[in-house]
């Protein structure tokens, strides 16, 4: 017994002997850490210094420290940002609260001109009738030329109550106007539109994720429940994200209490969390479809990761952009901060949406996406097979349409915007929003409104042929084939006439949008869409056919399996194409 004591007491000692060592190594290699930290604070510090002290010429401090900061943290990841505090307020608008004092319009400048390009509804700048196309000319007698957006903007906002007079030019209009208004607070909503579409749906489009997103979505919701509404469609499509509590929140809105919706895991094991929801559902079973597109980003991806993921809502439209990291912000000395990413968020079937790998850059800086092959397979509540690595995918993928290069050029030159500034000053009003229809008599004024305008552009065909061209000068034989070259050139720029009546329906459409843009605001540019819309159209027709919906939910045939790697990552969809 004497001996096994001695060898359990020698077990105990080679134990404590190697908890101390390790113990000691952890000490070590925390203090050297430390020291690491300390040097290199020191060096760049004394560099700092020294250049501001010797340099040849004058600089500015301030921005040498920023532009330093910035290349520091541009090797980890965009959303790890420096902001200081000559920044901070522009940081809220983007990032917190989109609140001011102002009068309720955008601008932009073109040609050296102050243009207004927005005018939001129920504003100042809207009841005082100022309209997109205006050029400001003079903000309280300050004259505006040679002003870049920034300094325009700053003599835009101001406190509120405070008077504002703008001095406006307007076309067709033979004097400059004066304009006099009051600041009021402009708080820009997260929810921009909500009402009931075809089929008896209640639809929510939610922009951002910033302040009292959720309550914008309750009280949205609680209207909509006032008709009735057979199922709500939740469109986040381009919805950057925001803040991730105000996700959590959403979510709850549809699912029971005390479920999970996400969590996050870093580094720091304290900062690690596991959100729930924390309140009895809203709206438990009411038929549920979330419209997402590869702008849909962070707290989106959470909403329609969670409820796909918990079987609750059919996700409609193009796979998410595939953003799965959480910030946290710090406050610095001088009133700066700096945002962190500080851990990876995972829904509830486990998977993170996280689509690039900024942890392992290539040799030369770039960066590369989750492989295929590393890409694993997760499972919703009800067993429906889900992949991580690469955001969400939807059960039901609709391919999305570009416009012609015709009708995006007529676009960029700002044609349409400029024309439907010409047919509001033409046409003090326009046929209900919802009926609204540009005729062909219309349509025909814009053609020939488009004469004497500029709006060449290339098509992917000329691109091909300027580049068969090329390579056919380069091995001396373009002589052989330049008449049938000519030839086809010729054809082609025929074809390139017609394309105005060829895409006359996408650029009516586009036409449509802003022009009602004119007169009904941005809730007319929502409506005016709809008719056009096909993941909304497949949101309600999916939402009307309760066996597809049902299916859909519990992974039945097709159904199972949703955005397999091997298959979904070519082109961005798969054969769940439904």
């Amino acid at each position: 017994m004497k001996n096994i004591a001695k060898v359990k007491g020698s077990y105990k000692a080679a134990g404590f002997s190697a908890g101390v060592i390790g113990l000691a190594l952890l000490v070590f290699s925390f203090q050297d850490d430390l020291f690491q930290v300390s040097k290199n604070l020191d060096v760049f510090a004394s560099l700092y210094k020294e250049v501001n002290i010797n340099y040849v010429d004058d600089i500015n401090s301030a921005k040498m420290l920023k532009n330093g900061v910035d290349a520091m943290l541009d090797n980890l990841d965009p959303y790890t940002e420096f902001v200081p505090e000559s920044e901070i307020e522009d940081y809220k608008l983007k990032y917190v609260s989109t609140q001011y004092g102002g009068i309720g319009s955008g601008i932009f400048i073109r040609d050296g001109k102050i243009l207004v390009s927005d005018v939001f509804e129920g504003f100042p700048a809207q009841k005082a009738d100022v309209r997109p196309g205006d050029e400001l000319l003079k903000i309280n007698d300050v004259d505006l030329k040679g002003k870049n957006n920034d300094q325009v903007s700053l003599l835009l906002k101001g406190a509120k109550g405070a008077a504002i007079k703008l001095l406006i030019k307007r076309d067709g209009a033979a004097q400059p106007m004066e304009k006099n208004l009051v600041r009021e607070e402009i708080k820009q909503p997260n929810v921009t539109y909500y009402g009931m579409v075809d089929g008896n749906m209640g639809y929510i489009k939610l922009d951002k994720f910033l302040e009292n997103s959720a309550d914008e979505v309750t009280s949205a919701l609680v209207a909509l429940k006032k008709n009735n509404p057979s199922g709500i469609i939740l469109d986040l499509r381009s919805n950057g994200g925001g803040i991730l509590q105000e996700a959590v929140k959403i979510v709850n809105l549809f699912v029971p209490k005390d479920v999970e919706v996400v969590s996050q895991k870093g580094k720091v094991k304290e900062k690690n969390y596991v959100y729930r929801t924390a309140t009895d559902a809203m709206e438990p079973n009411l038929p549920l479809t979330v419209l997402v597109n590869g702008h849909s980003a962070s707290a989106s991806e959470i909403v329609a990761g969670s409820l796909q993921d918990l079987d609750r809502a059919v996700i409609i439209g193009q796979r998410s952009y595939g953003k799965g990291l959480v910030q946290q912000t710090f406050n610095l000395p001088y009133n700066s901060l700096v945002k962190i990413t500080i851990a990876k968020y995972f829904i509830p079937s486990g998977r993170c949406v996280q689509e690039v790998d900024y942890a392992h850059r290539k040799d030369d800086g770039s960066l590369s996406k989750i492989a295929d092959s590393l890409m694993r397979e997760f499972k919703t509540k009800d067993g429906r097979s889900v992949y991580d690595g690469s955001g969400v995918y939807p059960d039901l993928f609709i391919k999305q349409e570009t416009f012609a290069n015709v009708t995006q050029t007529l676009v960029s030159k700002m044609l349409i915007f400029d024309y439907a500034n010409k047919y509001r000053n033409a046409h003090p009003q326009i046929a209900d929003v919802k009926t609204f229809k540009l005729g062909d008599a219309d349509y025909a004024d814009f053609v020939k409104y488009l004469g004497d305008k500029n709006y060449t552009y290339t098509t992917t065909t000329e691109k091909v042929l300027s580049a068969l061209k090329t390579e056919a000068t380069k091995e001396k034989g373009f002589t052989e084939i330049q008449a049938e070259y000519d030839a086809l050139k010729a054809k082609m720029m025929a074809s390139k006439k017609n394309d105005l009546q060829q895409h006359k329906e996408e650029i009516r459409q586009v036409l449509e949008n802003e022009i009602a843009s004119r007169y009904y605001f941005e809730k007319g540019r929502y409506q005016i869409n709809f008719k056009y819309d096909k993941e909304l159209a497949t949101a309600v027709k999916t939402m009307q056919d309760k066996n597809q919906l049902a299916a859909i939910l519990k992974g039945e045939g097709n159904y199972k399996v949703i955005g397999k790697p091997t298959l979904a990552m070519v082109g961005k969809k798969d054969s769940n194409d439904n």
